[in-house]
């Protein structure tokens, strides 16, 4: 059963978020917290495979919640920001802070539940709808270089699998692109995240447009 940790500080929302995420057999709502401090409280305390952040709260916002929570708890929950903003200050602040990835409010349920389902078993996502411009944000933003590995750590095919990842290839996409097998992408994919210290896909490609990987007209 996977866990959720829903934090909204509007009760209604949070209500509302719970009765579509429990349509599912293999999801359950353990706690919900209206604002950042309670919802680090609440991680620490229940430990949910996934925490649905809202990033703003007049109690305390969730940019700093989702720092907070992916530096202190290990293993740390993946934190899904829900956002009514398509390109958000806030949402970029919560991905480089570890979220795992990010869904527009008003998505389907269908939506909803696979987000959760995809960050539980480790593989990160973002909203379709603006994945473009969440990556060509995060490509104009990496004029200085981000700390951390250097592509250098990466083998040839590693580097080409997360430059592929990074353009929005599927691990199928990338397999069939290269004539490899799926399972062969999955696992430079796996090593080349451990390399880089990277949770999940969404991580990775945000590591790949800080360090430069990628060409800005990519």
């Amino acid at each position: 059963m996977i866990t959720v940790l829903l934090a909204d500080d509007q009760a209604m929302l949070r209500a509302g978020f719970r009765s579509l995420i429990e349509l599912a057999d293999d999801i359950t709502v353990v706690g919900e917290a209206s604002d950042g401090p309670e919802a680090v409280r609440m991680a620490r305390l229940l430990k949910p495979d996934v925490v649905c952040m809202d990033v703003r709260m007049p109690g305390g916002d969730g940019l700093t919640a989702t720092r907070e929570i992916v530096a202190t708890l290990d293993p740390a929950p993946a934190i899904l920001v829900l956002t009514t903003y398509e390109v958000d200050e806030y949402v970029f602040g919560a991905l480089e802070a570890g979220a795992s990835g990010f869904l527009l409010k008003d998505a389907d349920v269908d939506t909803l539940l696979d987000a959760i389902r995809r960050l539980a078993a480790g593989q990160g996502m973002v909203d379709q709808t603006v994945t473009r411009r969440v990556i060509v944000e995060f490509a104009r933003r990496r004029a200085v270089r981000a700390p951390g590995p250097a592509p250098e750590v990466l083998t040839t095919r590693e580097t080409e699998i997360v430059r592929l990842l990074a353009r929005g290839l599927s691990n199928a996409e990338i397999a069939a692109t290269l004539v490899v097998e799926v399972s062969t992408v999955k696992s430079h994919l796996n090593r080349a995240m451990t390399k880089i210290g990277a949770r999940d896909r969404v991580q990775t490609v945000i590591w790949a447009y800080r360090c430069g990987l990628l060409p800005l007209e990519t």
